[in-house]
């Protein structure tokens, strides 16, 4: 799907993957069949409305500024909501709700009495408390199944979650008309009870295709990794929601690398600002990927970007 743009300065351009063409005003009524347009860097909508004028059907015009917000990459149907640090809920072109990490009792970024009540399936990248705090709470609420690697797996089942899904790096599982691919992370994976560590299997990415076969891709905690290639290669997602706080992950120009390798044409960062160590900022990441043509959706917590 080509992705069009004018922005407010008048700039005129369109993208199809990595490439850049220009794209002049006056050649709109001759828009690729499924191209989707935006108006891109001033949030008034000035130019939706000339798209609108030009005759482009209503579903095929949208919205964003600059920095990312009220933009979620073209991809129709998608919403993402963001609950601080890795939580997020993914909302798919078929109505299915994705949870990965929840994380909110204790989370310091996550808004005051937020709560994930609706999942259709929950997929947990590894042991950590910040990335699992809520898993079972979660799992008991909305009866969804939790899709983690099988050692992680097994302790879900051991604290009372019935429908669990034990898997490994590499495989694929399909839920409900979702194919969901587990890819490696380079991080540690551990759970803490009772003053006491346990091995918690590998920890994991996860690569979702959706109904609409366009894939996105969950890097959970991971470092920089040449493989990230082979991601690109196999499943060719679309969006990459990336960890950038550095410290105990990636950091923005680790990140920017990774963005490259995936071949995505929009980035989520995730994992930072949650602690002092964790500084890596949005900012840095749009300084270095937007000369690539690369977008930042940047939430705020609690917010969903539709």
């Amino acid at each position: 799907m080509a992705v069009l743009g004018i922005s407010c300065s008048g700039t005129k351009y369109g993208r199809q993957r990595d490439a850049y063409e220009p794209l002049p005003f006056e050649a709109l009524g001759a828009v690729p069949p499924g191209a989707v347009l935006y108006d891109i860097g001033c949030g008034t909508g000035y130019w939706v409305d000339a798209y609108l004028n030009a005759g482009i059907a209503k579903d095929r015009v949208r919205c964003a500024d600059r920095d990312g917000r009220r933009y979620t990459s073209g991809m129709s149907g998608l919403s993402i909501t963001w609950y601080g640090h890795a939580t997020f809920v993914i909302g798919t072109p078929g109505g299915k709700r994705i949870v990965f990490d929840p994380w909110l009792t204790g989370n310091p970024r996550a808004p005051a009495g937020a709560k994930i009540d609706k999942a259709d399936v929950i997929c947990v990248t590894h042991g950590h408390s910040d990335h699992t705090g809520d898993v079972v709470a979660v799992g008991r609420a909305t009866n969804a199944p939790v899709v983690a690697v099988f050692e992680l797996a097994n302790w879900f089942q051991a604290k009372g979650l019935k429908d669990v899904v034990g898997m490994g790096v590499g495989g694929t599982v399909e839920i409900k008309g979702l194919k969901i691919s587990m890819t490696p992370a380079l991080h540690t994976s551990s759970i803490e009870e009772d003053g006491q560590f346990h091995y918690a299997g590998l920890a994991a990415g996860f690569v979702v295709r959706l109904e609409d076969q366009r894939a996105l891709y969950f890097a959970g905690d991971t470092a920089l990794f040449g493989d990230m290639r082979l991601i690109r290669e196999l499943y060719a997602p679309e969006i990459a929601f990336l960890p950038i706080g550095d410290h105990y992950t990636m950091n923005p120009a680790a990140a920017a690398l990774a963005c490259g390798m995936l071949g995505v044409r929009q980035v989520v960062p995730m994992h930072y600002g949650t602690f002092p160590v964790l500084t890596g900022s949005p900012e840095d990441l749009k300084k270095l990927v937007e000369p690539m043509g690369i977008d930042v959706l940047v939430l705020q917590p609690g917010e969903t970007a539709t």
